[in-house]
């Protein structure tokens, strides 16, 4: 699974083409996903002074529901808005491979740098899964984040987790 989130990380090509045609990898694409959101987790509870068993846990549901709208939503457009030719697993496991880089957020601040990263490796994934175009990928790719975003602040202020006040530089 090291090795795998090393190449995601690369943005490697060849790999999220094999992730999409390998059932196998599920596991370790929603292993991926559960514990870059940890450390996403943990990181933003250090910067913030908030408890890190409590951020790794919100981290974890949020990162787990999201991957599950956002690769939803990224399917739907680019299979019925794009035409493209993928199944829903295939999504979940090259989006959750793209997950990688949000494993830096560990260290606080560079959470921002992993969720840019992910993003790039998300246009990656979608354009191996689909064979679309960087442009497509990116149209994809978008609307699912959106939403995985608002379902991300959403599932935080239910939990009261007020990170955005409490920033400490």
């Amino acid at each position: 699974m090291i090795r795998n989130m090393g190449r995601a990380l690369m943005l490697d090509v060849d790999f999220y083409s094999h992730v999409a045609r390998t059932p196998v990898l599920f596991w370790q694409a929603a292993a991926v996903v559960t514990f870059a959101n940890m450390f996403a987790g943990i990181g933003s509870s250090i910067a913030t002074g908030s408890d890190p068993l409590v951020g790794g846990a919100v981290g974890v549901a949020t990162g787990v529901s999201g991957w599950v709208v956002w690769s939803g939503v990224a399917y739907l457009v680019g299979v019925r808005v794009f035409g493209g030719d993928t199944s829903y697993r295939a999504m979940l496991r090259v989006v959750g491979f793209a997950y990688a880089p949000l494993t830096f957020g560990v260290v606080p601040w560079l959470g921002f740098v992993g969720a840019a990263w992910a993003l790039l490796a998300a246009v990656v994934a979608i354009h191996e899964s689909m064979a679309f175009s960087t442009r497509r990928s990116f149209a994809t790719m978008a609307p699912g984040w959106v939403v995985w975003l608002g379902l991300a602040v959403g599932i935080n202020v239910a939990l009261g987790w007020d990170f955005f006040s409490t920033w400490r530089v």
